[in-house]
């Protein structure tokens, strides 16, 4: 397989992270995205957003979409896992990253901030606030989730998750971790996010994410 990806994209982060926490070896490939090297026709003439990740199967598919990608693999390589079983479990899971995936992130990324710069003439002041505001206000409903879900846990006689659920990673570790990378790197204001500032130190303590991580690429500056 081969990965297409770049160091600091948290969508390609996820993706990395997954491959890792499988076992599964693949062809890193960067795609700058600072230089554009997106937009070169070898690369967006096979994919219809021309953004990363893709991920070149071993059969030769390009698969875009981070999201897509994970269960791709969590399909194809069933071990480990990154979706429990029982249906509403999995419900859970998914719906903690979608909260990362199509809430936090969606506001944030490059081309977002990008265009808020130069088309938008947006002031960097006032482009970090934009930043701040709307990735704190997720991570505040994320960390409220995951006490409701601890309480619904709770309740059904399951023990307290150290992870966002349960003591395995899952597809919502995989979306949180790099959200939290992001946050950091642009002084959000991480306070008092206990439950999710838990999750995410565990994370960190197991091989995997620490292989996927940003410094670990060979396209870190």
């Amino acid at each position: 397989m081969k990965l297409y990806n770049y160091f600091r994209s948290s969508a390609s982060f996820r993706v990395r992270i997954a491959l890792e926490l499988k076992g599964l070896p693949y062809d890193y490939v960067p795609v700058h995205l600072q230089k554009g090297e997106q937009r070169a026709p070898a690369y967006a003439s096979r994919l219809g957003d021309a953004l990363v990740p893709a991920l070149q199967t071993d059969d030769g598919h390009l698969l875009a979409q981070s999201m897509a990608i994970i269960e791709y693999l969590d399909e194809t390589h069933p071990e480990p896992p990154l979706l429990p079983g029982g249906a509403l479990a999995r419900a859970h899971v998914r719906a903690l990253a979608q909260m990362v995936a199509c809430e936090i992130h969606p506001l944030n990324n490059l081309r977002v901030l990008k265009y808020l710069k130069h088309q938008l003439k947006v002031p960097d002041a006032a482009k970090d606030d934009w930043y701040h505001h709307w990735v704190r206000q997720g991570l505040e409903a994320f960390e409220r989730q995951l006490a409701l879900l601890d309480r619904e846990r709770a309740a059904a006689g399951l023990a307290p998750s150290r992870l966002c659920w349960g003591d395995a990673p899952t597809l919502a570790d995989c979306c949180l971790v790099p959200q939290i990378f992001n946050g950091q790197r642009f002084g959000v204001d991480l306070g008092g996010l206990s439950r999710t500032m838990a999750a995410f130190e565990a994370c960190m303590q197991l091989p995997a994410f620490q292989r996927a991580q940003p410094s670990a690429c060979p396209d870190h500056e």
